[in-house]
């Protein structure tokens, strides 16, 4: 019987193994979206940033309507 309980508790092993495998693999991906998620709302926030900026600048020196 201790030999069968060997081998089970070997078996469970191998299977968590695999597991923390694929959940390490899936946690890689995530982490590289994530990346690229930050990156994206980076440069989204830049170009929103430059484009209230060139609006105002626009706005600033117009003159007003009635002249």
């Amino acid at each position: 019987m201790n030999e069968q309980r060997l081998i089970e508790l070997e078996i469970k092993a191998a299977y968590q193994e695999d597991l923390l495998q694929e959940l390490n693999k899936i946690v890689t991906q995530q982490q590289y979206q994530i990346h690229l998620l930050e990156k994206t709302c980076q440069l989204l926030h830049e170009r929103m940033s430059s484009f209230w900026h060139e609006q105002n600048e626009e706005i600033i020196d117009q003159p007003p309507p009635h002249y």
